[in-house]
């Protein structure tokens, strides 16, 4: 049997996490065992991060919501169990952008639910 060197797929695994450790500090960046536990690391950061993205988001238009409604004489909570008992199913960030953009539509619909 013929001897295989794997040389090439050695160097370019390699070749490859330092390409995703470009811009890291110090070590990190070129040295194989530090940027691998740095490339590592930047992941599980990554994933918990865009899950931790999709609260931050919804907090906020929550907090748009209630400062729109507010202004228009009904509280958030109230906003969504009068929209829940009369089935009007429309998310929070729709809401939220009628609100931020188009206040005449936004008072509207506030009228529609009250």
């Amino acid at each position: 049997m013929t001897r295989v060197k794997r040389g090439t797929a050695h160097v370019k695994r390699r070749n490859n996490l330092l390409e995703d450790a470009k811009g890291y500090r110090w070590n990190r960046k070129n040295l194989f065992r530090e940027a691998k536990q740095a490339v590592i690391k930047a992941g599980k950061y990554a994933y918990r991060d865009r899950k931790a993205k999709k609260r931050t988001m919804r907090g906020l238009w929550i907090i748009r919501l209630n400062n729109a409604a507010r202004d228009l004489g009904i509280k958030y909570s109230q906003l969504i169990k009068n929209m829940k008992d009369k089935n009007i199913t429309i998310d929070r960030k729709v809401l939220s952008q009628m609100a931020m953009e188009d206040s005449q539509v936004f008072a509207k619909f506030i009228e529609k639910v009250k």
